[in-house]
C-alpha cells in the first residue's frame, strides 16, 4: 500500500491522517481491508513511528478504522466505497435548499446580501462613500490607553457571561449625555446597547411586527429599514417626503394594521430633508391614537452646521410611543459596532429578551473603553472637533459644486449630517451608471442615489459623503467629475 502526501505546512501526522482517510472515503481502501503496521509505514514515510501512530489514533477515534487482535488495525464497514464510475459521472443537480419564509423573503432581493459594500474600491483614490468617518480628529492614542487600561484589569465579571442589556456603566454614561446633550427623558434602565444600529432596527420588527402588519416608512427610504421589515413579512406603507420631511397627512388610518414607523425626522435619509415641530407633533399624535410604535433613528443629529442640534422626536413624546436608536458608527466609527436603543419602559422586557436570543450581549470590553470616553468628557471634545472639520469639508464641497456646474445642479440637504445629495438637472438617470463607472476608472468614487428610492427617478441624483476626505480631494474629486460630465 503506498501512500502518497501533498506538500503542506500541515503537520506530518495530520497529512497522514488526511490521506488515510480520503483513500477510505474514495473507496481505495475497502472496507475489512489491514492498514499497514505502524512500523511499516513509518519505514515507508521515513517518519517517526509516534507520527504514524497518532494519525492512527484520530482515524480510531473518528470511526474510520477499527483496531483488531495483535494490534492490527483494518477500515471499519462505515463508509459505502464510492463506485467505480463515480469520478465521471455528470454532477447531479440539486433542488434548491428549503428555507424558512424569513429567509425566502430576505434573499428576494438579488442585492442581499450586499457585496463589499463599505470595502475599499480597487484604483479609487477619492471615495465619496457615504458613511465613512475620518480618523485624522479622532484621539486614538486616548482610544488605545482606555482599551488597554481595561484589558490589563479585567474584573470577575468582564470575562463572563453579561447582562444582554449592556454594560452599566455606558448606560448610565449615555443616559447623563442624552438628557443634557439631546434633550431626551430617560434613564439607564431603558437603555439596550446593540450591535450596530442595524441590530437594533432588526430587534425592533422583530419584537413589534408579525407577518401581515404594516409599517410605515419614508420614502426615499434606508434599505437597513426597509429589508428587515418585508423580511419579517409586514407590509410597507410608504409615505412621501417633501421640503418638510414625511407628509404626516399621508399617514394611514388605523385599520391599514400599521403597527411601526420608522423615520429620520432630524435629517432625513437619503434627502436630509428636516422635520419641522408642526410635522413632529402631528406624527406623535398619530402614533398614540393609531397605537403605532415609532422607531426614530437619530443617526448623525450631533452634526449641524446652522444652528444648535435640533430637539429629537423622542423629547417630545409624552405617550411612551418612541424608540430611539443612536450609534457611534458616524460619530466614531464604523467598526465601534456599538449602538444604542432608549425604549419606553413598557418594551424593556421584550427587547432584553429578543437581544439576548440574538446574541446573548454585546462584548464589553469596548463597551468599557466607551463608557470612560464619554464620562470623562472625551466623546463630547472630540464632537466639537469633528462637527468644525465637516463643516469645513462641507463648505469646500458645497463651493466646488458650484463652481463647477453653477445652476446646471441643485444640493439638498447640506445643514445637517456627514453626506449631502446632489440631483444634476442635464443628466439623465440611464446615464449615471456609465459615469459612475467612468469615474471609478478617474480614481473618484460615486454613488446614485436611486437605490433609496421605490421607483425610477425623472433625473440623476448623487450622494456625497465628505468626512472621511481632504478639502483638498474634495477639490480634485468635484473638478475630475465636472470634467466627466462635460
Amino acid at each position: 500500500m503506498l501512500l502518497q502526501l501533498r506538500r503542506s505546512r500541515a503537520p506530518l501526522h495530520r497529512q497522514i491522517y488526511e490521506a488515510l482517510k480520503s483513500g477510505i472515503r474514495e473507496g481505495k481502501y475497502r472496507p475489512g481491508t489491514r492498514l499497514p503496521s505502524t512500523r511499516a509505514l513509518c519505514a515507508d514515510l521515513g517518519v517517526s513511528r509516534n507520527t504514524v501512530m497518532s494519525a492512527y489514533e484520530q482515524l480510531l477515534a473518528e470511526g474510520y478504522a477499527i483496531s483488531r487482535e495483535r494490534a492490527t488495525t483494518v477500515v471499519a464497514d462505515v463508509v459505502a466505497p464510492r463506485r467505480a464510475d463515480a469520478a465521471v459521472a455528470e454532477p447531479q443537480a440539486f433542488a434548491p435548499p428549503r428555507l424558512s419564509a424569513w429567509a425566502e423573503r430576505l434573499t428576494r432581493d438579488p442585492s442581499m446580501p450586499p457585496a463589499g459594500s463599505y470595502t475599499h474600491r480597487a484604483g479609487v483614490r477619492i471615495d465619496f462613500r457615504y458613511g465613512r468617518p475620518a480618523l485624522d480628529e479622532f484621539p486614538l492614542d486616548i482610544w488605545r490607553r482606555l482599551l488597554a487600561a481595561h484589558a490589563k484589569r479585567p474584573g470577575r465579571d468582564s470575562l463572563g457571561y453579561a447582562t444582554p442589556a449592556g454594560h452599566a456603566p455606558l448606560r448610565e454614561a449615555l443616559a447623563e449625555y442624552l438628557n443634557r446633550a439631546r434633550g431626551l427623558r430617560c434613564d439607564a434602565e431603558q437603555i439596550v446597547i446593540c450591535n450596530g444600529s442595524q441590530q437594533a432596527i432588526d430587534l425592533a420588527t422583530r419584537v413589534l411586527l408579525d407577518p401581515g402588519d404594516a409599517a410605515v416608512v419614508e420614502e426615499p427610504h434606508y434599505t437597513g429599514a426597509t429589508v428587515p421589515i418585508e423580511a419579517i413579512g409586514a407590509r410597507l406603507i410608504r409615505i412621501a417626503t417633501d421640503a418638510q420631511g414625511l407628509d404626516t397627512s399621508q399617514l394611514p388610518a388605523s385599520s391599514s394594521r400599521a403597527r411601526l414607523a420608522y423615520v429620520t425626522p432630524c435629517h432625513q435619509f437619503p434627502s436630509g430633508v428636516i422635520m419641522p415641530l408642526e410635522r413632529r407633533l402631528a406624527l406623535l399624535d398619530w402614533a398614540a391614537r393609531t397605537d403605532v410604535w415609532i422607531v426614530e433613528d437619530d443617526y448623525v443629529s450631533e452634526f449641524r452646521y446652522e444652528g444648535s442640534p435640533l430637539e429629537a422626536l423622542q423629547a417630545l413624546d409624552r405617550h411612551g410611543r418612541v424608540i430611539y436608536v443612536g450609534t457611534f458608527a458616524k460619530t466614531l466609527f464604523p467598526a465601534l459596532r456599538l449602538a444604542y436603543l432608549v425604549l419606553p419602559r413598557a418594551l424593556v422586557r421584550p427587547f432584553i429578551a429578543a437581544k439576548w436570543v440574538a446574541d446573548r450581549f454585546s462584548t464589553l470590553l469596548p463597551q468599557a473603553a466607551l463608557a470612560e470616553f464619554i464620562a470623562s468628557g472625551q466623546f463630547e471634545r472630540y464632537l466639537r472637533r469633528a462637527g468644525l472639520r465637516n463643516a469645513a469639508r462641507r463648505r469646500t464641497l458645497i463651493h466646488s459644486l458650484q463652481q463647477h456646474f453653477g445652476d446646471r445642479i441643485e444640493i439638498a440637504g447640506e445643514n445637517t449630517g456627514v453626506h449631502l445629495v446632489v440631483w444634476f438637472n442635464h443628466v439623465r438617470p440611464q446615464q449615471l451608471d456609465a459615469l459612475i463607472a467612468r469615474a471609478a476608472s478617474a480614481g473618484v468614487g460615486l454613488y446614485s442615489v436611486a437605490p433609496y428610492y421605490a421607483n425610477p427617478l425623472p433625473r440623476a441624483g448623487l450622494l456625497f459623503g465628505y468626512a472621511s476626505l481632504s478639502e483638498a480631494d474634495i477639490r480634485a474629486g468635484v473638478r475630475k467629475l465636472a470634467s466627466l460630465v462635460a
